[in-house]
Protein backbone atom coordinates (compact mmCIF):
# COMPACT_ATOMS: atom_id res chain seq x y z
CA UNK A 1 0.00 0.00 0.00
CA UNK A 2 1.25 3.34 -0.75
CA UNK A 3 0.92 5.96 1.10
CA UNK A 4 0.51 9.89 -0.26
CA UNK A 5 3.16 12.04 1.83
CA UNK A 6 3.45 15.34 0.90
CA UNK A 7 7.13 15.65 0.12
CA UNK A 8 7.28 19.71 1.25
CA UNK A 9 6.18 18.55 4.05
CA UNK A 10 7.98 15.52 5.39
CA UNK A 11 11.29 14.78 6.72
CA UNK A 12 13.06 11.15 6.11
CA UNK A 13 15.64 10.19 9.08
CA UNK A 14 17.62 7.38 8.38
CA UNK A 15 20.55 6.22 10.30
CA UNK A 16 23.10 5.33 7.67
CA UNK A 17 23.07 6.44 3.87
CA UNK A 18 23.93 2.73 3.01
CA UNK A 19 20.47 2.00 4.07
CA UNK A 20 19.18 4.08 1.76
CA UNK A 21 21.00 6.27 -0.64
CA UNK A 22 20.35 9.40 -1.61
CA UNK A 23 19.86 9.08 -5.30
CA UNK A 24 17.36 7.12 -4.33
CA UNK A 25 15.25 9.75 -2.48
CA UNK A 26 16.57 12.61 -3.97
CA UNK A 27 13.14 14.47 -4.12
CA UNK A 28 13.18 14.38 -0.87
CA UNK A 29 14.24 15.81 2.28
CA UNK A 30 16.78 13.01 4.09
CA UNK A 31 19.25 13.68 7.11
CA UNK A 32 21.09 10.84 7.86
CA UNK A 33 21.85 10.36 11.56
CA UNK A 34 24.12 7.71 12.16
CA UNK A 35 23.36 5.26 14.86
CA UNK A 36 22.20 5.33 18.00
CA UNK A 37 19.36 6.89 19.69
CA UNK A 38 21.56 10.33 20.67
CA UNK A 39 22.97 10.58 17.29
CA UNK A 40 19.27 10.21 16.12
CA UNK A 41 17.84 12.64 18.23
CA UNK A 42 20.50 14.96 17.57
CA UNK A 43 20.71 15.06 13.63
CA UNK A 44 16.77 15.36 14.10
CA UNK A 45 16.31 18.05 16.65
CA UNK A 46 18.86 19.82 14.13
CA UNK A 47 17.13 19.10 10.82
CA UNK A 48 13.45 19.88 12.60
CA UNK A 49 14.66 23.75 13.47
CA UNK A 50 15.91 24.25 9.90
CA UNK A 51 13.32 21.83 7.84
CA UNK A 52 10.06 22.88 9.93
CA UNK A 53 7.80 18.98 8.71
CA UNK A 54 4.55 18.04 9.59
CA UNK A 55 5.78 14.92 9.11
CA UNK A 56 8.79 12.53 9.59
CA UNK A 57 9.45 9.10 8.34
CA UNK A 58 11.92 6.96 10.10
CA UNK A 59 13.40 4.05 7.61
CA UNK A 60 15.75 1.70 8.45
CA UNK A 61 17.04 -1.94 8.98
CA UNK A 62 16.16 -3.74 11.92
CA UNK A 63 16.41 -7.47 13.37
CA UNK A 64 13.51 -9.87 13.88
CA UNK A 65 14.06 -13.33 16.43
CA UNK A 66 10.61 -14.61 14.22
CA UNK A 67 12.11 -15.98 10.87
CA UNK A 68 8.69 -15.74 9.65
CA UNK A 69 8.72 -11.56 9.37
CA UNK A 70 10.80 -10.71 6.09
CA UNK A 71 10.65 -7.50 3.58
CA UNK A 72 9.62 -4.09 4.43
CA UNK A 73 7.06 -3.48 7.93
CA UNK A 74 5.59 -0.77 9.09
CA UNK A 75 5.93 -0.29 13.31
CA UNK A 76 3.58 1.54 14.85
CA UNK A 77 4.92 0.63 18.50
CA UNK A 78 7.37 1.68 20.19
CA UNK A 79 9.65 -0.13 23.12
CA UNK A 80 13.33 1.16 24.83
CA UNK A 81 14.93 -2.03 25.08
CA UNK A 82 17.76 -1.44 26.83
CA UNK A 83 16.00 0.73 29.71
CA UNK A 84 16.28 -1.90 32.75
CA UNK A 85 15.67 -0.38 36.06
CA UNK A 86 14.10 -3.59 37.58
CA UNK A 87 16.25 -3.32 40.87
CA UNK A 88 14.47 -0.75 41.70
CA UNK A 89 11.14 -2.59 41.16
CA UNK A 90 10.30 -1.20 37.48
CA UNK A 91 9.63 -3.52 34.45
CA UNK A 92 12.24 -3.63 31.27
CA UNK A 93 11.61 -1.00 29.11
CA UNK A 94 10.23 1.92 31.42
CA UNK A 95 11.58 4.70 32.20
CA UNK A 96 11.27 5.89 35.69
CA UNK A 97 9.59 8.79 36.72
CA UNK A 98 8.43 9.33 32.49
CA UNK A 99 4.87 9.11 32.02
CA UNK A 100 5.96 7.71 28.37
CA UNK A 101 7.04 4.50 27.94
CA UNK A 102 5.84 2.20 25.44
CA UNK A 103 4.72 4.38 22.55
CA UNK A 104 1.89 3.35 20.28
CA UNK A 105 0.70 5.26 16.96
CA UNK A 106 -2.83 3.48 17.03
CA UNK A 107 -2.99 1.71 13.88
CA UNK A 108 -2.06 -1.92 13.16
CA UNK A 109 1.64 -2.75 12.59
CA UNK A 110 4.58 -4.24 14.30
CA UNK A 111 6.37 -3.61 17.32
CA UNK A 112 9.92 -2.59 17.89
CA UNK A 113 12.48 -2.46 20.37
CA UNK A 114 15.01 -0.19 20.75
CA UNK A 115 18.77 0.04 22.00
CA UNK A 116 21.99 1.03 21.92
CA UNK A 117 23.32 -2.46 20.97
CA UNK A 118 23.43 -4.41 17.73
CA UNK A 119 20.98 -7.92 18.88
CA UNK A 120 22.24 -10.90 18.25
CA UNK A 121 20.47 -12.85 20.32
CA UNK A 122 17.42 -13.29 22.76
CA UNK A 123 16.46 -9.58 24.35
CA UNK A 124 13.92 -9.70 27.52
CA UNK A 125 11.49 -7.33 25.58
CA UNK A 126 8.76 -8.83 23.90
CA UNK A 127 9.19 -7.30 20.47
CA UNK A 128 8.64 -8.14 16.66
CA UNK A 129 12.14 -6.49 15.36
CA UNK A 130 14.63 -4.81 17.39
CA UNK A 131 16.62 -1.59 16.32
CA UNK A 132 18.77 1.47 17.81
CA UNK A 133 16.43 4.42 17.07
CA UNK A 134 13.23 4.50 16.30
CA UNK A 135 12.15 4.38 19.75
CA UNK A 136 13.92 8.06 20.66
CA UNK A 137 12.26 9.53 17.26
CA UNK A 138 8.99 8.55 17.82
CA UNK A 139 9.57 9.79 21.22
CA UNK A 140 10.38 13.42 20.13
CA UNK A 141 7.96 13.46 17.43
CA UNK A 142 5.22 12.50 20.30
CA UNK A 143 6.20 15.09 22.78
CA UNK A 144 7.03 17.84 19.44
CA UNK A 145 3.34 16.88 17.58
CA UNK A 146 4.66 15.80 14.41
CA UNK A 147 2.95 12.69 12.49
CA UNK A 148 5.11 9.91 12.49
CA UNK A 149 5.53 6.86 10.31
CA UNK A 150 8.38 4.23 11.12
CA UNK A 151 9.32 1.43 8.22
CA UNK A 152 11.94 -1.35 9.30
CA UNK A 153 13.39 -3.76 6.69
CA UNK A 154 14.09 -7.27 8.34
CA UNK A 155 18.01 -7.53 7.17
CA UNK A 156 19.04 -10.78 9.95
CA UNK A 157 17.50 -12.53 12.85
CA UNK A 158 18.81 -11.43 15.84
CA UNK A 159 20.70 -14.40 15.96
CA UNK A 160 24.66 -15.52 15.83
CA UNK A 161 24.68 -14.87 12.27
CA UNK A 162 23.20 -11.22 12.48
CA UNK A 163 26.08 -8.93 12.05
CA UNK A 164 26.65 -10.65 8.90
CA UNK A 165 23.14 -11.17 7.44
CA UNK A 166 23.02 -7.11 8.35
CA UNK A 167 26.38 -6.52 6.46
CA UNK A 168 24.43 -8.70 3.26
CA UNK A 169 21.27 -6.50 3.41
CA UNK A 170 21.45 -3.09 4.74
CA UNK A 171 20.66 -1.79 1.24
CA UNK A 172 18.06 -4.71 0.07
CA UNK A 173 15.04 -2.66 1.61
CA UNK A 174 15.58 1.13 0.01
CA UNK A 175 14.04 0.14 -3.84
CA UNK A 176 10.56 -1.28 -1.55
CA UNK A 177 10.73 1.74 0.68
CA UNK A 178 11.10 4.47 -2.33
CA UNK A 179 7.91 2.21 -3.84
CA UNK A 180 5.93 3.14 -0.84
CA UNK A 181 6.85 6.38 -0.45
CA UNK A 182 6.43 6.97 -4.26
Amino acid sequence: MTIKFNKSETLIIVALEDECPKDLIEDWRVVYSGIGKINSLISLSRAISKERPKTVINFGTAGSIDPSLQGLKEVTTFKQRDMDVRPLGFKIGETPYDDINDISLGRPGLSCGTGDNFVSSTQNIDTDLFDMEAYAIAKFCLLNELEFYCYKFVSDNANDEAAEDWKNNVSKGAKEFKKLIG
